[in-house]
């Protein structure tokens, strides 16, 4: 079957750049084909009809102008007949002008996170394939399924038709995002972002890989990328967020719930087999340096409470990134007691998730608290938290404006344009000297109010941040990093701007 659906050749794909691709590939193999014939021919041609054998004497000329005129010119000429059409299809790749959907893609060991611009939809894709298919060191694996080492539990999904910009990092190590149907193979570099874009006429499902050499799992980090309509699609993201605030009332559930230890030991087993089981092996050993053995270890045997803490956040410069954002608070309460009692630890500890909630964020649990008491308090606290109306008229100075413009751009801007305000160009511009920061006003406000149309990645704020946070962001990035502009921005400034 592998042979019978083999090809020697390229594939076409299926977008209009992939077909313009495979085009310049057929037509440069046309060229050097052709030169090919030609060159050897005449060298093959010469060898037999001119060789010593026959009398031919070699000829004693030592230079030609003609000669080398043409074989100068010539290469030219083939030179430009093959960079014009190769330019004008990579200045197209990289066109991501009137893009309708933007999409981040992150590649991390050994998975790929995905988030939605214009959607508060994120999640990780990971590789779904058994792991008795591959982990198969004995000779006893099980059988390879349809799509071997190239399936993971959540696709990539985009609406068919439509311009889909891709930008693409990593958090830990360079990674690449290859989907061969699309032409798109952009290296996802720490601290940097870089760009690619798909527009995709045909529904279906398109298969990629990591195609930089990352890790030991590098051969475990499979791109899916599912096609579907644009109901479809409009579907799926509905459902969504269904999922989501489903989700997010289990999570709540979750923090009044006592399980037996029988209950998190399997759920953490699970658990640990699908996002630890690659670094830390099934049995706990681990592989040292990189990745420490749990068994014994004192992190699984210590303080419970730092074990959670690693597992949430992570732990800088090393292999052990968080997962806070990956599983729920549940599934970490169940694998951190899945890790204290497997391989002979056997701690007895049973970490719930009202645990995790207290020791990630630092307060204490209320698990006492019977669900009716803890609905009552929740409403309570939505209630006081519901900010005042806002006094549009009120005028702050500038020291005010610069200590909650700092506050807000560390929360809502440092992300894209760093702390520094260097930015991750292209994606996301230096906000040091810019033509925006330091030209006018009114154009500064606009796009932090309704976002803009030619970056997408640029997203809109007037839904997330008060017309007084705006006023207060907006100042501190005109005066900080050295723009100094001496600009205040009050509050009525930003609703009038917004009004027109």
């Amino acid at each position: 079957m592998a042979w019978a659906d083999s090809t020697l050749n390229m594939t076409p794909g299926v977008t209009e750049i992939s077909n313009e691709v495979y085009g310049l590939h057929m037509y440069a193999l046309y060229i050097c084909t052709g030169i090919g014939v030609v060159v050897f021919g005449a060298m093959i041609w010469s060898m037999i009809f001119h060789r010593k054998s026959k009398g031919f004497k070699p000829a004693t000329f030592h230079e030609s102008t003609k000669v080398e005129v043409l074989w100068t010119v010539i290469p030219i000429i083939i030179l430009i007949a093959m960079a014009w059409p190769a330019t004008n299809t990579l200045i197209a790749m990289e066109n991501n002008d009137n893009s309708e959907l933007t999409i981040q893609v992150t590649g991390s060991q050994w998975k790929w996170h995905y988030k939605y611009f214009d959607q508060d939809i994120e999640f990780y894709s990971v590789l779904s394939t058994p792991r008795e298919q591959f982990d198969n060191r004995a000779g006893l694996g099980d059988t390879k399924g349809e799509n071997y080492l190239l399936e993971v539990d959540k696709h990539l999904v985009i609406p068919a038709n439509k311009k889909v910009r891709f930008l693409i990092t990593s958090d830990d190590v360079i990674h690449s995002w290859w989907v061969p149907a699309f032409a798109v193979k952009q290296d996802a570099n720490p601290g940097f972002i870089n760009e690619a874009w798909a527009n995709v006429p045909e529904p279906g499902i398109y298969r990629g890989q990591c195609a930089e050499l990352c890790g030991k799992d590098h051969g475990y980090m499979p791109v899916v990328v599912e096609v579907k309509t644009e109901q479809d699609y409009l579907a799926w993201v509905e459902e969504q967020n269904r999922l989501k605030d489903e989700a997010k009332a289990a999570e709540a559930a979750s923090l009044n719930a006592s399980l037996s230890m029988d209950e998190l030991m399997t759920l953490g087993e699970t658990t640990y087999m699908a996002y630890c089981a690659a670094c830390h092996q099934p049995n706990g050993l681990g592989l040292p340096p990189a990745f420490p053995a749990l068994k014994n270890s004192p992190i699984a045997t210590g303080d419970v409470n730092a074990h959670i803490d690693i597992v949430f956040n992570g732990k800088a410069g090393t292999g052990m990134q968080g997962y806070g954002k990956q599983l729920s608070l549940k599934e970490i309460a169940a694998v951190v007691t899945y890790e204290r009692n497997a391989w002979d630890n056997n701690t007895g500890d049973t970490v719930q998730a009202s645990d995790v909630q207290a020791a990630s964020s630092g307060s204490e649990t209320t698990t006492e608290a019977t669900p009716v008491e803890s609905a009552a308090t929740e409403t309570e606290t939505v209630e006081q938290a519901a900010p005042p109306e806002e006094d549009l008229s009120k005028t702050y100075s500038l020291e005010e404006l610069m200590s909650k413009g700092e506050q807000v751009y560390a929360t809502r801007c440092a992300a894209c344009h760093k702390a520094t305000g260097e930015g991750l160009s292209p994606a996301f511009p230096s906000l040091i000297g810019s033509p925006i920061i330091t030209g006018d006003v009114s154009a500064h406000i606009d796009i932090v109010f309704n976002g803009s149309k030619k970056n997408p990645a640029m997203a809109a704020f007037s839904s997330q941040l008060t017309k007084t946070e705006i006023a207060a962001v907006i100042t501190y990035e005109r005066n900080a990093w050295g723009n100094d502009s001496g600009d205040l921005v009050q509050p009525a400034d930003v609703d009038a701007a917004s009004a027109k």
